[in-house]
């Protein structure tokens, strides 16, 4: 017994044991999600105890594993205070909103403006960041144990570590084929460990970054170079763009939403695809991914900052193109295009407590008399539905639907608040296209016009605890890739949405924006030849065999 007692006491050293209470702190307070969501996995119940308790101390196990390998000497105390305050503000946002900290997520927050982090902030973010994060970790570096001889520390460690595997091991594989069930199956429950998985998350982030920045350094590849006009009108194109944010398919009266959120669309000849999947889950992955010839399957960013996109074509072809911004950026796409920040004053004439859409309509009169002789691209990147503060998003004589949730925790909000605020963000979608449109109906006689608008990706508002967006995207929910797309044609238009309407129905996605800009411009491209555009002009055989298989 004394023996027993002596290797124990000689295992867990003093760094050991903090280093053993930081991961059980950590598991019971900052993994809340982990364990709802492996609750929905398996319910409570006899049978399902002994793996509950087994999934318990394996994710605990690990973590301190995860632990034991990077925290030695000095460093100790520094490395854990530093996870306990990233834990905690992950665990928040796991917790309320069912977010996933991975790559995407990761690249969302490098690119994350000022405000918009403003925006996630809130009492009771603060309140767990105190409490779970920021005083702990003042505990930790004010009263942690300074480290033993430093072989005597590697010794007790090893011995540790080993002990660690041994009982893994002994609680594991008594259960293998429901770990292997629980693996491969229930991927979204166990994206929720903290802090393993946003550390996986963190290092594959670095390595995407890493390559895109390699990829940044070489020569801008021409993308489409053999692209010709087939043109034979007099008339020029004047075309927008609008990219849509956190756009729900399902929230469009036009797509037969029980709520009129699109009363002014509804007046126009337009046509709203029904079946359009997005390329991603996050606005800096889906605005690159549908201006890039790769398509959802291929694109890594750093492909595509190497790659010239669509935007990049119509300018090599003398089209003029000009891209305005009310949100972060354009996310790389306008690297070499005329671009204009209308997130201030400085160019938006139309702001309250926030910047409004409608106002990069603004000033646009004189950009295209500026450029008469040229066709002319026009990309509005909208705020749209960004969350969790939807009630933010439109002005007040918009909020038709009541009552709404006025909060930026969601959870805390009811299911009928956070549909009102939303749906009234999409009214003001309705209005900012409608507005649109008009714009360019005065242009109608001069060029040959046009609208396309197109959400980046949905959002999730509460559907199995589950908020806002960016989950990975084998595992998201419809509700984040189901994403709206309108089309209204004018009247010199050299194709008609009677040739357009037919496909409504039809499985499109972002990887057809590309040649559907092309098409729009007239220009054809063998790189087109076997791909799908929205204007159903580069329909051959294969690709109209792919639209019906897909119907």
């Amino acid at each position: 017994m004394q023996a027993v007692s002596k290797t124990i006491s000689t295992i867990f050293t003093p760094q050991n044991r903090l280093i053993a209470y930081v991961s059980l702190f950590i598991m019971l307070t900052g993994n809340i999600a982990l364990f709802s969501k492996t609750l929905q996995a398996y319910p409570p119940s006899w049978q399902h105890l002994p793996m509950l308790a087994s999934l318990f101390i394996a994710f605990t196990l690990g973590t301190l594993l995860f632990f034991l390998a990077i925290c030695y000497g000095r460093a100790t105390r520094w490395v854990l205070a530093l996870f306990l305050v990233v834990t905690a503000l992950a665990a928040y946002y796991m917790d309320s909103f069912g977010a996933i900290i991975d790559a995407d997520m990761l690249q969302n927050l490098a690119q994350t403006d000022t405000q918009e982090a403003l925006g996630l902030m809130n009492g009771t973010m603060l309140l767990r960041l105190l409490f779970f994060g920021l005083l702990p970790a003042w505990l930790v570096v004010r009263y942690a144990p300074s480290s033993t001889d430093w072989l005597h520390e590697l010794k007790a460690r090893g011995l540790l570590i080993g002990m660690i595997v041994l009982i893994l091991a002994a609680v594991v594989a008594p259960l293998w084929s429901s770990y292997y069930f629980y693996i491969s199956q229930h991927k979204f429950a166990r994206a929720y460990a903290n802090p393993l998985y946003p550390v996986y998350s963190a290092q594959k982030f670095y390595k995407r970054e890493m390559k895109a920045r390699a990829y940044a350094q070489m020569e801008i590849k021409p993308t489409a170079k053999d692209a010709v006009s087939l043109s034979s009108q007099h008339k020029r194109e004047l075309i927008i763009m609008v990219v849509g944010e956190t756009a729900r398919f399902d929230r469009f009266s036009l797509n037969g939403y029980h709520k009129e959120t699109n009363p002014l669309l509804k007046q126009e000849q337009v046509v709203s695809f029904k079946n359009v999947s997005s390329c991603g889950t996050s606005t800096a992955h889906s605005v690159p991914c549908m201006f890039s010839l790769l398509g959802r399957k291929e694109f890594e960013i750093g492909k595509a900052l190497q790659m010239e996109n669509a935007l990049d074509v119509l300018a090599d072809k003398g089209v003029a193109v000009l891209w305005r911004d009310n949100n972060s950026d354009s996310k790389g796409v306008a690297l070499r295009i005329q671009y204009e920040n209308f997130k201030s004053t400085t160019h938006n004439a139309v702001c309250d407590t926030e910047c409004r859409d409608v106002g990069m309509l603004g000033g646009l009169d004189q950009y295209i008399k500026a450029h008469k002789d040229q066709d002319i691209m026009i990309v509005l990147h909208q705020l749209g539905n960004h969350g969790p503060w939807y009630s933010k998003r439109y002005p007040k004589e918009f909020e038709r639907f009541k009552p709404v949730c006025k909060k930026g925790e969601l959870n805390e909000c009811t299911q009928e608040e956070i549909d009102n605020a939303y749906d009234n963000a999409i009214l003001y979608t309705d209005y900012f296209l409608a507005q649109t449109i008009k714009f360019l109906k005065q242009y109608d006689g001069q060029y040959e016009t046009a609208m396309l608008y197109v959400a980046d990706h949905g959002e999730s508002l509460g559907e199995n605890g589950v908020y806002l967006h960016a989950a990975p995207y084998e595992i998201a929910p419809k509700e984040q890739t189901h994403v709206p797309a309108i089309l209204w044609l004018g009247q010199h238009f050299d194709y008609h949405l009677d040739q357009v309407k037919p496909y409504e129905n039809y499985a499109l996605s972002h990887d057809d924006v590309f040649c559907t800009i092309l098409t729009a411009f007239e220009l054809k491209s063998q790189t087109c030849n076997a791909k799908v555009d929205w204007l159903m002009q580069n329909l051959d055989i294969q690709a109209a065999a792919k639209l019906k298989q897909h119907s």
